[in-house]
């Protein structure tokens, strides 16, 4: 069964048009709340968590999904900003129903989106979004005055959180002596990611940390991560972490301004891991994981598996295959070991770790790791075009799969969150790879306006 509002990541888009839109929002919280009503059964309220990131629009959404929760007779529990991981660890330690989540994640501040984490902190089964679904095409009404649910705020999320969070470190370590340069991208990390890292004993320079609501992901964090780095070489710093906006996604740079992307970041883990006889089988990645991720893990005889892209594929595999780690080179990455969803945070302890306890470099852990020249471009299309229709857009593709055949890859996929079509190849040859995608890109652009 397709899905008419649910995409990979919740529901996103831009503010003020459908669905990010209050009446929408609204409309969205009664459909959950009678769908995990009626689930529980018993006649006892259904309980949600709420939490968002640093958007201006977040206070607006807030407001009208918890009246529609409130009207299908659901409690709310209302964190204010918190990261995405929080939440589903708050869902998970609280015993809720479900969580919210009020957050376009890397996007830039004129979106935002709501999504949904399940019981136990995992993202919310399909087959829950689909009966959500099908109840938001029913007429929306009230239950009575004295089943209305209630609201309330948690006080003390932030600092549950950062205890979860260093938690997961080991006891036996601390992170006295290290300079660390922590990247709030603005967003919903700005409470939080500092001071874990502080009370874990690090030197902590915060930036990205004074949101104003309209400045989030804006050259900082994450996906803008030469701010951080530039800061690393201007203060003598170990490490600088970046965060994106909603708290899920990681970047890391050493003491030299070297950047250490999602894939890099992830084969640390499996191969300390692999050393210490700690992995608990393989590692799962996506088609957009670099080829020489895949060839480096083969050598170590660590199995390795492609999911689709999105964190929510990356954790069915792993779980499928009852693996522990894996995740995205945009920097979801995830231990299930530690956390039930992709976490900045804790995935950034997970590498600090892997340096303290081995006593290597990230570059010498990292040396016998070949990244392939990999070029990304997005092409802006309409919101029906179907690349797979289009015999010129095949034709260049089965061109350029001859000539790279075992020297690279190439992926053509939709964005799940924007109307782009991503162009990717990847090779031993930067020149040829580069090559390639310039040709695909025109290919696609002449096909969009055919």
């Amino acid at each position: 069964m397709s899905r008419k509002y649910f995409g990979t990541d919740g529901v996103r888009g831009l503010v003020g048009e459908y669905p990010i839109t209050p009446d929408f929002a609204m409309r969205l919280g009664y459909a959950a709340g009678k769908v995990l009503s009626a689930r529980r059964g018993d006649g006892t309220h259904a309980a949600v968590l709420i939490g968002k990131d640093t958007r201006v629009s977040g206070y607006m959404l807030e407001a009208a999904l918890q009246a529609g929760l409130s009207a299908a007779g659901v409690d709310v529990h209302i964190t204010g900003p918190l990261p995405t991981p929080g939440v589903a660890y708050l869902t998970r330690a609280l015993r809720l129903s479900a969580g919210v989540v009020i957050s376009a994640s890397h996007n830039p501040f004129q979106d935002n989106g709501i999504k949904f984490f399940g019981e136990g902190g995992l993202k919310l089964d399909d087959a829950v979004e689909l009966e959500i679904e099908a109840e938001l095409d029913k007429p929306m009404s009230c239950v009575s005055s004295e089943m209305l649910g209630r609201a309330r705020r948690v006080n003390d999320a932030a600092g549950r959180y950062i205890e979860f969070c260093k938690s997961t470190f080991p006891n036996e370590l601390d992170l006295r002596g290290v300079k660390i340069v922590v990247d709030c991208a603005h967003g919903a990390g700005y409470q939080v990611a500092p001071h874990v890292f502080d009370e874990l004993g690090a030197t902590v320079i915060a930036m990205g940390n004074q949101p104003n609501g309209m400045n989030i992901n804006e050259g900082v964090g994450a996906t803008a991560p030469a701010a951080m780095r530039a800061r690393v070489l201007a203060e003598g710093a170990d490490f600088g972490i970046a965060l994106d906006g909603d708290g899920d996604r990681l970047m890391v740079v050493d003491a030299e301004g070297e950047l250490y992307d999602g894939d890099r970041l992830l084969y640390v883990m499996a191969k300390f891991r692999h050393q210490q006889a700690q992995l608990a089988g393989g590692v799962v990645g996506t088609l957009m994981t670099n080829l020489g991720f895949e060839h480096a893990l083969g050598k170590l005889g660590i199995p390795f598996a492609r999911a689709k892209v999105g964190d929510r594929y990356v954790l069915e595999l792993l779980k499928q295959n009852g693996w522990q780690l894996g995740g995205e080179s945009s920097g979801h990455l995830l231990c299930l070991d530690k956390h039930s969803t992709g976490d900045a945070i804790v995935s950034a302890l997970q590498v600090l770790a892997a340096v303290r306890l081995s006593g290597q470099t990230l570059a010498a852990f990292c040396a016998d790791l070949p990244i392939y020249p990999q070029v990304l471009r997005n092409v802006k299309v309409r919101k029906d075009f179907d690349f797979r229709a289009s015999l010129t857009i095949q034709a260049a593709l089965v061109e350029a799969e001859c000539e790279l055949a075992g020297r690279g890859r190439v992926l053509l996929r939709p964005s799940g969150t924007e109307p782009v079509l991503r162009v990717m190849v990847e090779s031993d040859d930067l020149k040829l790879t580069e090559r390639w995608v310039s040709h695909l890109v025109e290919v696609v652009n002449e096909a969009v306006l055919a």
